[in-house]
């Protein structure tokens, strides 16, 4: 199914057109044909501009992210943070839900409606994955990967500070997440308490996403001998199985961006 969005090709080239223009990697000359199928198959132009806005993020994560989330780990007991995780994942069930409905994908909308009926009420708010056990298994939908159907260009790769890998159309579609969330806007009466609850959640999706990374990132440093490139790789293979439907469904609970790309889901860095 392809959705009829407007200008599905100028999106992403206007998106990026600024970050672009910060630094791009010289594209080798015509006549060496190896050379220019891998500079066009690892679609990252702005390579120089990504890996010092990377440089930033590892100092960032070096400094603060890392040392929080094994601090998390060693004092929250792992029943607690699984809680957490799937509370988590219950709160993005609505954005799921929009682009199941959005894909024409029914069978994935009955599913998601019904693993946020289930785990809201008997799975205490989300706490138990109660609908797992009824064979509800996750997945995952966002935003961008809705785009990806409707035929919009993922544009050049992006490294972003915090969010990690992406590109233009993804990015996009972390915005419209943001604003297609209930939680961003429902105020309930109580604007201050809903922005303080936003607050919450996202500090505690950047804890909990960052620790259940630890191990994985932990062995891109120490295995890879170039841990951009291989982050590169792995977020864009994820992607493109997210978008075919073929992910691993028990990625969906991961939120968007904090270094596994705005995609959802942590990249299989092991993949080369």
């Amino acid at each position: 199914m392809r959705l009829p969005l407007p200008s599905r090709h100028l999106l992403p080239a206007a998106f990026a057109a600024g970050i672009l223009l910060a630094g791009c990697a010289t594209m080798p000359p015509p006549d060496d044909k190896d050379a220019l199928e891998e500079f066009r198959a690892t679609n990252d132009p702005a390579e120089p501009f990504n890996r010092a806005m990377y440089d930033v993020h590892q100092a960032i994560d070096t400094a603060v992210l890392r040392p929080v989330a094994v601090a998390y780990r060693a004092v929250v007991p792992p029943p607690v943070r699984t809680g957490v995780s799937n509370v988590l994942g219950n709160l993005r069930s609505p954005v799921i839900l929009m682009n199941d409905a959005l894909q024409g994908e029914t069978e994935r909308f009955g599913i998601t409606l019904g693993r946020f009926m289930i785990n809201s009420t008997i799975g205490v708010g989300g706490i138990f994955d109660v609908a797992s056990r009824f064979g509800l298994v996750p997945h995952t939908e966002d935003f961008g990967q809705t785009f990806a159907v409707a035929g919009v260009e993922e544009g050049p790769y992006l490294f972003i500070p915090i969010l990690g890998p992406s590109n233009p159309r993804d990015l996009l579609g972390f915005a419209a997440g943001i604003a297609a969330d209930p939680f961003t806007w429902l105020t309930f009466g109580n604007r201050d308490l809903l922005d303080a609850l936003n607050y919450a959640r996202a500090g505690a999706t950047v804890v909990s996403t960052r620790e259940s990374l630890l191990d994985t990132l932990d062995d891109v440093q120490r295995t890879s001998l170039d841990p951009y490139a291989t982050l590169r790789s792995a977020y864009r293979q994820q992607r493109a199985r997210e978008i075919a439907n073929t992910g691993s469904g028990a990625t969906a609970v991961a939120p968007q961006g904090l270094g596994t790309g705005l995609g959802n889901s942590a990249p299989d860095a092991g993949q080369p």
